[in-house]
């Protein structure tokens, strides 16, 4: 089941870059951030109190401070998402963009002791390899 997740993920995903390429020919990028921000923000509230799950007591103050970093994380991707969308291709962007995966092998082998394995380090360096081969 999360393969077709992580599939419409990457469809969602997509349209963002489509999307924001599109919204920001005239809006400065901070502001467009800001908006999308708020836009989202909404639209999931609003989906965990209709699917009964908006119990803010559910979160010990362990997981609230990760879920705040992911989130500060989130938003400072965001920043430089649309900072480089609004002055690069969205084929290039989306591509280098990408290379998150490759950081989430890195950094999950070092901080969740997740294993390097022969096929995620070919996978990391296939996916660098492609990023570049985007590049305009």
């Amino acid at each position: 089941m999360y393969l077709i997740y992580a599939l419409l993920s990457a469809v969602s995903a997509s349209l963002v870059a489509i999307f924001g390429k599109i919204g920001l020919s005239k809006v400065d990028t901070t502001l467009a951030t800001a908006v999308r921000a708020v836009i989202m923000a909404a639209l999931l509230v609003t989906a965990a109190i209709i699917t009964k799950k908006w119990n803010l007591d559910k979160i010990d103050s362990r997981a609230f401070l990760y879920i705040f970093l992911a989130g500060a994380a989130g938003a400072t991707s965001w920043l430089f998402y649309f900072l480089a969308l609004k002055f690069g291709p969205a084929t290039s962007v989306a591509a280098i963009d990408r290379l998150s995966v490759v950081f989430v092998i890195l950094f999950a082998a070092i901080f969740l002791g997740e294993s390097l394995t022969f096929k995620s380090v070919v996978g990391g360096l296939l996916i660098i390899s492609g990023a570049f081969l985007l590049l305009k």
